[in-house]
């Protein structure tokens, strides 16, 4: 039998990240992905050991996987001076892992970064210098998981091939992963549903396969090529149900995180969502 993906979807930590953990299981989820601290803010949050070995001890117990998001205002390509500059992401970077960490998770996701009014080569060159800092800062094994982007915001971190050579060009690849969002993906113009076999094996000709961790796992409610970051639920959007499906039972998704980041269901839930996903492979919860 084939190693399914781990379906789940992202979850609050109000009541501290043990709840989130329980919270994610008891939704029916086999992964969960979650904010270390406050989303819009990168002011440093203490770290709570006694709540996070809670969550770790849990997720051994069920063999949950997690993941969290770095918060919005994150940004790699951040340059060396003012109150958003590269010390501040640096310092909520290492902050995040410490976090992801002591919770047991794979990682932390970070956006690939915004240029803004950056020339494209200072941007790249501050990325990598943002995360090089970040990890000769962090001993531990969460790793930073970099996510391709939609467009949206400036053409930056839209193909497989900028993720893959920042990758490369960083002091520390082995500790570099990827997050794969669905959506942006879409709404980038890099993969075509229509023909999901070419975007594979461009993706495993790179090697970005290889080091894929995780997976956002979202529709999209706008065109192919759009170029607009907006959700669907999973069949609601313009990707549809059947090539997400198509997509998600590929190779190199098999036993990788797949976290929603649709809207809850009316139970405040995605029980329902998560369900309908687990039911496109066989095994149903946790792969067994």
């Amino acid at each position: 039998m084939k190693d399914s993906p781990r379906i789940g979807a992202h979850v609050s930590i109000r009541g501290g990240y043990g709840r989130a953990a329980r919270f994610a299981w008891e939704s029916g989820a086999a992964c969960f992905q979650y904010f270390p601290k406050n989303p819009r803010s990168l002011q440093l949050k203490t770290v709570d050991y006694r709540d996070a070995e809670e969550c770790a001890a849990y997720c051994r117990e069920k063999s949950l996987l997690s993941i969290a998001h770095t918060p919005y205002p994150t940004n790699l390509a951040a340059g060396a001076g003012g109150a958003a500059g590269r010390e501040v992401m640096v310092a909520s970077l290492v902050n995040d892992l410490e976090i992801a960490g002591a919770c047991g998770s794979l990682g932390i996701v970070v956006h690939f970064g915004h240029f803004g009014g950056l020339e494209p080569l200072q941007g790249y060159q501050n990325i990598i210098q943002c995360i090089n800092e970040t990890l000769s800062r962090y001993s531990g094994k969460a790793k930073l998981l970099i996510e391709n982007q939609a467009g949206n915001q400036g053409s930056e971190g839209r193909t497989l091939e900028e993720l893959v050579k920042i990758r490369e060009l960083s002091r520390d690849p082995e500790r570099i992963g990827f997050c794969f969002d669905t959506c942006h993906a879409f709404a980038a113009g890099i993969w075509n549903p229509q023909d999901s076999g070419r975007f594979l094996e461009r993706g495993r000709e790179l090697g970005y396969w290889d080091s894929l961790v995780a997976v956002h796992l979202n529709d999209s409610l706008y065109r192919f090529a759009s170029r607009k970051d907006r959700h669907a639920g999973i069949g609601q959007g313009m990707i549809g149900e059947e090539h997400l499906r198509e997509l998600l039972s590929a190779a190199p998704f098999q036993g990788k995180a797949a976290a929603l980041e649709t809207a809850k269901g009316p139970d405040g839930t995605h029980r329902r969502e998560i369900a309908l996903v687990q039911n496109w492979f066989e095994g149903g919860k946790n792969g067994d």
